[in-house]
């Protein structure tokens, strides 16, 4: 399991988020001011420079007025299909 920001799986995360966001018509600064955050603490988290954990996923979502459960299914789902292209193009182990 991978625990790197750099993961796809987790830039695909975060690109689920921002689409929330910006979905719901609400700049990072209006995000972060509903969170008592900075501007540039929402940016560092949908670069990914800033790792997100899943209390912050779930207070960004009801902050965006968004379902965390249904944000969170979607993602799953993305990541699924995204595993499923992907092991297409591995080559199987050789003996």
């Amino acid at each position: 399991m991978s625990r790197s920001i750099h993961h796809r799986h987790y830039k695909l995360l975060l690109a689920h988020l921002r689409e929330l966001r910006e979905a719901a018509g609400i700049t990072q600064a209006a995000l972060a001011q509903s969170l008592g955050r900075t501007q540039g603490h929402i940016s560092k988290i949908e670069c990914g420079d800033r790792r997100m954990d899943a209390l912050q996923f779930v207070e960004i979502c009801e902050a965006l007025g968004a379902d965390p459960v249904a944000a969170f299914t979607r993602f799953v789902r993305a990541r699924a299909a995204d595993s499923a292209d992907m092991e297409q193009f591995r080559k199987p182990h050789r003996k």
